[in-house]
This record gives C-alpha cells, sequence and structure tokens, in this order.
C-alpha cells in the first residue's frame, strides 16, 4: 500500500541548482548564491511535517517517486526510504543520493541530485515560478 503527498514551493532567482549530490526544499523565503542545492524557497511543508503514515513507510526502505512540477516543466526521480530517517527538521526536506541520513533527509540513493535536473524546469524556477513536489511511496 502506498501514500502520496504533496508539497508546494517557489523558485528564486539564485537558484543555481548545481548540486552533484542533493536536492533541497526549504521553507526559507530567502536563498543565497551558496544553496546551489536548493530548488524551492517559501515550502509549505518540511521533514516534521509528513504524516505519521508516510514517515512510517519511508523508514521500511520503500521506493519513492518525486515528481516535480514548474510552468509545464516536470522531473521525477526515484529514491529510498531508510530506518535511519528520524524526520526531524521543521525547515528543510533534503533528497540525497548518498545514504547520509539526518534529520533533514527525505530520502537516500536517488537517482538524481540538483545538478542532473532539466534546466528548463531550473529556468523556470529562476523567474520566482510555484513548484509541486508530489511524493509518491511505491512498492
Amino acid at each position: 500500500m502506498g501514500a502520496t503527498y504533496s508539497i508546494s514551493s517557489f523558485g528564486h532567482p539564485n537558484i543555481s541548482a548545481t548540486h552533484k549530490t542533493t536536492i533541497e526544499l526549504t521553507r526559507e523565503d530567502f536563498l543565497t548564491h551558496t544553496g546551489d542545492c536548493i530548488i524551492g524557497v517559501k515550502a509549505d511543508k518540511a521533514c516534521a511535517d509528513l504524516p505519521k503514515k508516510f514517515k512510517e513507510l519511508l523508514k521500511l526502505g520503500r521506493r519513492l517517486r518525486i515528481t516535480l512540477e514548474c510552468n509545464g516543466f516536470k522531473e521525477t526521480i526515484t529514491a529510498r526510504g531508510d530506518p535511519r530517517l528520524t524526520f526531524t527538521d521543521e525547515h528543510r526536506m533534503i533528497i540525497r543520493k548518498s545514504d547520509f541520513v539526518c534529520g533533514k533527509t527525505l530520502c537516500v540513493r536517488a537517482d538524481k541530485a540538483a545538478a542532473d535536473l532539466n534546466r528548463d524546469l531550473i529556468e523556470e524556477l529562476k523567474k520566482g515560478g510555484r513548484l509541486s513536489a508530489t511524493l509518491e511511496v511505491l512498492d
């Protein structure tokens, strides 16, 4: 039995999306040039906000499909949950290619990082477009 959850955030002129191992959504409303993994600001949710059932499924190591959409541009990422996930961060949500886990980690072993995302999608986000992220637990 899977579960689906949606997160809304916005782009920002400083989005570069050049980080090679992570993608981040943040509740912060600003972004400096050093935040090269951040693709969405003013997110309406962070790791701590995920429903209990969703967290439980990811802690079982289930696969996660993340669909990012902005102004007609779409990107799909596949990753995994992990029993070590804590989902404690109240401001951020990070998708990781590695197996590193902290309170900000949504998932690990992702098949894409910020640098791998469609550049047309990133250009729309640089214009401040609304980013819709749909999280779907699989298997």
